[in-house]
């Protein structure tokens, strides 16, 4: 063994030394479900001769409660927005500080002085959109964008509508529909709220988070949903349509995060930086159907993306809402208007 070789053994042992307990070599990221293309992670395994394993969730609400739950052996998570912020203030998050990684000179500057994480000290882009609902537009061909299919559903859909299992996501989703705003304490209007979801409950067959496969099942002909969900359940149905309602619907931003005892920190700084690649991004992007915040995907990512009118907003769509997270007292407020509406 010559002496280059011999000196990087002994400050690999020592590295190892130092580390303890923590696994070299690793990296487990906690993802939504069905939200991260595996040819990424080939890619990512490759490149970087670290093992990945994977686990998903359905809502950010159900991650938050395992990561604060401790020791949970994720390292990396893809919170919504809101959430971040949530785990900012909990200190749940480590503070990676984005801004001194390689590949942050590609991030797109829109998405950097956030409200969730002003300069990126916690998070990167992952995949941003819309959530609205899509509907066949072969079972009903009326107009589809305005909350009323929802919320007084026609003839048609009546007993064929699936909605979110999202507490704020239907609740945002009525409060547009009533015309009151977001965060909402207010007595009179959540009493409002409360009966019009009751009453349209009625005519939903399931609240569920499996949107593409509730659509392209033909299971429920209109379902809650997120842009591209739609999209990917579109390849299947294609005579669904994805609606902009002018009474509003909900932006949102996905956001690699790491966790504040992430047992491989290195590993995932790697990751968050992987993640910020172009080529990479795009490949998210076209497998979860949805944009980043990477400037220079675009020519990586297929075609269909760039005209998708999941992806493409009309000219006379309203802007997105992005809903800031709520003081307590209206989340007691929403829990308890939540825990009556699935009762």
């Amino acid at each position: 063994m010559n002496n280059i070789f011999l000196k990087a053994a002994v400050a690999s042992v020592v590295a190892l030394s130092a580390m303890g307990a923590h696994a070299e070599g690793k990296l487990n990221i906690y993802n939504w479900g069905n939200y991260t293309n595996p040819e990424m992670i080939k890619k990512f395994e490759a490149q970087h001769g670290i093992e990945v394993t994977l686990d998903g969730y359905d809502s950010n609400e159900t991650m938050l409660a395992k990561v604060q739950e401790g020791n949970t052996g994720y390292d990396v998570v893809v919170p919504g927005d809101y959430m971040i912020a949530i785990m900012v203030g909990e200190g749940l998050l480590a503070e990676i500080n984005a801004a001194d990684m390689d590949n942050f000179k590609n991030m797109d500057p829109n998405w950097v002085d956030v409200y969730w994480d002003p300069g990126r000290k916690y998070s990167v882009p992952y995949q941003w959109g819309t959530t609205s609902f899509t509907v066949d537009s072969a079972i009903y061909d009326g107009d589809i964008n305005t909350l009323g299919l929802i919320f007084d559903a026609p003839e048609e859909l009546k007993g064929r509508v699936n909605m979110l299992n999202d507490m704020n996501d239907v609740i945002n989703a009525g409060l547009r529909y009533l015309g009151h705003p977001r965060c909402n304490s207010n007595p009179e209007q959540m009493k409002e709220l409360l009966d019009l979801l009751l009453k349209a409950k009625a005519d939903w067959r399931t609240m569920d988070y499996a949107v593409i496969e509730k659509l392209t099942s033909k299971d429920v002909d209109l379902s809650q949903s997120w842009n591209g969900a739609a999209m990917r359940a579109r390849t299947d149905r294609p005579t669904l349509k994805y609606a902009y309602p002018k009474e509003g619907f909900t932006g949102w931003m996905d956001n690699v995060a790491v966790l504040a005892d992430a047992p491989n920190m290195e590993n995932a700084k790697l990751f968050v930086n992987f993640m910020m690649d172009p080529e990479n991004a795009a490949m998210t992007s076209n497998f979860a159907r949805y944009a980043n915040g990477v400037l220079g995907s675009e020519k990586y990512m297929d075609a269909e993306m760039l005209e998708a009118p999941e992806i493409v907003m009309p000219a006379d769509a309203p802007v997105p809402d992005f809903v800031k997270p709520c003081d307590q007292d209206v989340v007691a407020l929403y829990n308890k208007v939540w825990t009556r509406l699935k009762q």
